[in-house]
């Protein structure tokens, strides 16, 4: 049987399982202890699985996960991130589409803590959402807020899904940090100049909160803004001795998630609870992301073996003879479907190693193109049918707001991210300025 037929034979697999419901690093795992030991046998198929488990256990960097998820879990537990959202409440609420546009500016700094699109999404529903409706905000719109902005975790540092493409791609994990840097705070002036002018044509959507809501004393008002700052001052104590070489990506995360625990234990937050629920949620996160890279790496392995990546560059550059930039839309376009169904990590592990090569093969910035994917992965968790951030918010959006209202919110924000893709497509420079100035490449 020839190779490319296997290669196709695993792949197809591999998504049927996936859409039966299966687990993602078991439909990964499987189709890869199958495939190795059906080629190689026994001893040639018992040694891939091996190979990857120990691969794994070699990657040092993958020690920031527990502590990053650690840092985000601490700050949501300890109720820290919601003195954000009061912040912005009292500053911002007098503004027209005011607390939407706090909203995104509490998953900027939501995305700074913790790296992750769920925790974004938790907190955004849970806080946010039922306050903008309590105030009288359109539903659709408010909706569209909050999934627009928890999708920014994965594209703003210290990001773990650009971690993780890190290691798959052997580029730096801090020139992808500054690189995702701009093109994620553009997003999100993007969304804020879209809920400013959308609620300036339409007041009903976004009501100016009564003056009698926000009144407080002055000294009141800094206190809270002090205390909503908070996240940031850690962020900036983990990422400034980083970005100056003083600490490894590892010692950045360890400070990052030590800065994070004293700060709720100086506020009277940390109980026994919140760290009991910190640690399980950091053990169950960490958990999931080994086994499916654990899974992705055995996969990988067999692909390399059977010469897959070979054979898909060919496919694309000698048979249909397509150009560089169209092979590349294509790959955007096939993440986009992907993700219809698939979250981002199990997106990145299972094609990112036939990716990869292409793009640099094709002449492509990797750095670069990290963000293009990380960006594509934003989109592909918006788009129906099936996108990851739709059902994440049907499953923790209040009663009065339905699968219809969940879909119609997202178009204009979809649209904002197409536009915002396109700009990092067309000027490079908007991810590679900032890593090029510190790092002097």
């Amino acid at each position: 049987m020839p190779y490319e037929l296997i290669a196709t034979l695993m792949f197809s697999t591999m998504m049927l399982m996936l859409l039966t419901g299966q687990r993602v690093f078991g439909a990964i795992g499987f189709v890869a202890v199958v495939a190795a030991l059906l080629l190689w046998g026994d001893r040639g198929g018992y040694d891939i699985g091996f190979a990857a488990a120990m691969k794994l256990m070699k990657w040092y960097p993958l020690l920031t996960l527990p502590m990053f998820i650690f840092m985000g879990y601490v700050l949501s537990e300890s109720k820290i991130a919601d003195d954000l959202y009061r912040m912005f409440h009292v500053w911002m609420g007098g503004l027209r589409g005011g607390l939407a546009i706090g909203t995104i500016g509490l998953m900027v700094l939501i995305s700074a803590m913790n790296g992750l699109s769920v925790a974004g999404m938790a907190i955004g529903a849970t806080i946010a959402l039922p306050e903008l409706l309590k105030r009288g905000y359109d539903k659709r719109m408010v909706t569209g807020v909050v999934q627009a902005g928890s999708s920014l975790g994965i594209l703003v540092p210290p990001s773990v899904v650009l971690v993780l493409y890190a290691m798959i791609a052997r580029q730096p994990v801090g020139q992808l940090w500054l690189a995702g840097l701009i093109p994620g705070l553009m997003m999100a002036a993007l969304f804020v100049a879209y809920i400013a002018i959308r609620c300036r044509m339409s007041p009903a959507l976004g009501p100016a909160l009564p003056a009698a809501d926000r009144d407080m004393p002055r000294a009141e008002k800094l206190a809270l803004l002090r205390a909503g700052l908070l996240p940031l001052g850690i962020f900036a104590v983990m990422m400034v001795p980083f970005v100056n070489g003083w600490t490894s990506l590892v010692e950045s995360s360890a400070i990052g998630a030590l800065a994070a625990f004293f700060a709720a234990v100086a506020k009277g937050r940390m109980t026994r609870e919140v760290f009991e629920n910190s640690v399980r949620n950091t053990l169950g996160i960490t958990c999931m992301f080994m086994w499916i890279i654990l899974a992705a790496l055995a996969f990988g392995a067999v692909f390399d073996g059977l010469g897959a990546v070979k054979a898909i560059e060919s496919l694309f550059t000698e048979q249909l003879n397509l150009s560089p930039w169209m092979i590349l839309i294509l790959m955007q376009l096939s993440f986009i479907v992907m993700g219809t169904f698939l979250d981002d990590t199990a997106m990145l592990v299972i094609v990112a190693p036939l990716y990869v090569p292409l793009v640099g093969a094709l002449g492509f910035d990797l750095i670069w193109y990290g963000i293009l994917y990380t960006i594509t992965t934003q989109i592909a968790y918006m788009t129906p049918p099936f996108g990851y951030n739709l059902f994440l918010m049907r499953a923790m959006a209040p009663p009065e707001i339905g699968l219809r209202d969940i879909y119609a919110s997202i178009t204009p924000f979809v649209a904002v991210m197409v536009g915002a893709l396109a700009l990092v497509m067309l000027f490079p420079g908007l991810a590679l300025w900032l890593p090029g100035v510190v790092y002097g490449n």
